[in-house]
């Protein structure tokens, strides 16, 4: 995956087999990123995008989306990312098609006190962060709106 060939669907990013981790800075980022390469990623299978490449990203999605992307999660999710990259977040996008693959980027998300880290799937996005007491993630439509609350994305 490279930042200017983005895969989509209806118009809005949805990275089947990869897994979108948001990390209250770019230290964190960086570390994490360091971790799993240490573990045998390949640096290429690593993006990085800074809160302003984000916010791009998002808001280029957001104007491009197809009335179709209502119908699932993938627009909340780029709203919840803008909103994330707007609190100053930095985002790590990691290919892991594999469950073992997946399991070692989630538990590297963990341990570095990843904001979010939602692997995308054809069919279904799964949250792999612990939501903090009181922030339990909750059933979404397009109408209830987003589960990811900017306040939420920057305590520590």
């Amino acid at each position: 995956m490279e930042k200017n060939d983005l895969p989509e669907a209806f118009g809005v990013f949805k990275p089947v087999g990869h897994i979108v981790i948001a990390f209250r800075s770019a230290a964190d980022q960086q570390a994490a990123a360091s971790q799993l390469i240490e573990q045998g990623f390949a640096a290429s299978a690593l993006v990085r995008f800074t809160p302003d490449e984000m916010k791009a990203q998002a808001d280029a999605d957001m104007k491009a989306a197809s009335p179709l992307a209502s119908f699932g999660q993938e627009l909340n999710l780029v709203k919840a990312h803008r909103a994330q990259a707007e609190s100053g977040c930095s985002f790590l996008v990691v290919h892991a098609p594999d469950d073992e693959q997946a399991e070692r980027v989630a538990t590297v998300a963990r341990t570095m006190k990843a904001v979010t880290a939602q692997r995308y799937g054809r069919f279904i996005i799964e949250e792999l962060v612990a939501q903090a007491p009181g922030e339990a993630q909750v059933f979404e439509s397009p109408e209830r709106g987003l589960d990811t609350e900017t306040p939420a994305a920057t305590r520590r």
